[in-house]
């Protein structure tokens, strides 16, 4: 069965919307891009906007460029890797911490962002202050976090969120006499 040109057009605008998202989250020109994979920044542009559909060659060159394999522009998002059922979800510990986690996204090697969501238990100690590259938000769904930034302490309760970089010296604490369930979204991946 041949392809209707209507299915070719959209699958080239996917295909170009993805390559330009990836190409500018990475803050790369057309013309490094280009010039990096081996085709011409002109044809990059028709590319990127549905206009032309490139040879595998030209969009291995183009994966390479951008730090990605061929598969990251070709495959579509299955519920395997993008949906996350919630009877799926599995709490964990550490030995060194009493709090649960469960992971809220799925365990892929090309995503940038990690969703955790975290049960911490009444009265226990402050986790340690760290600082690491990145970023990290947390929302609170349940209960009360003491949050510490820079050595200024915030107090989140059920929907209240907090948006930081990860360098700036940070700790949290449950300072409710509940359990306190919020959801940690941060970057890099936390494991």
């Amino acid at each position: 069965m041949v392809p209707h040109t209507e299915d070719k057009t959209c699958a080239a605008l996917v295909l170009g919307s993805k390559i330009r998202a990836l190409r500018k989250r990475l803050q790369r020109t057309l013309d490094e891009t280009a010039t990096a994979a081996g085709i011409s920044k002109p044809f990059l542009s028709q590319v990127e906007r549905g206009l032309a559909t490139p040879s595998i060659t030209s969009l291995a060159g183009i994966a390479r460029a951008l730090g990605v394999t061929v598969q990251y522009f070709v495959e579509t998002p299955t519920e395997a890797k993008s949906v996350r059922r919630g009877d799926e979800l599995k709490f964990f510990g550490f030995a060194d911490s009493a709090n649960l986690f469960a992971r809220l996204t799925n365990v892929s090697g090309d995503r940038q962002l990690d969703a955790i969501l975290v049960r911490m238990p009444a009265d226990q100690p402050p986790s340690e202050v760290t600082t690491h590259a990145g970023e990290e938000f947390l929302y609170v769904l349940s209960g009360e976090v003491s949050l510490s930034l820079e050595g200024t302490t915030f107090v989140l309760h059920a929907g209240d969120s907090a948006h930081y970089e990860s360098t700036v010296p940070h700790g949290w604490a449950n300072t409710a006499g509940e359990e306190t369930v919020l959801v940690w979204v941060g970057t890099p991946k936390l494991f």
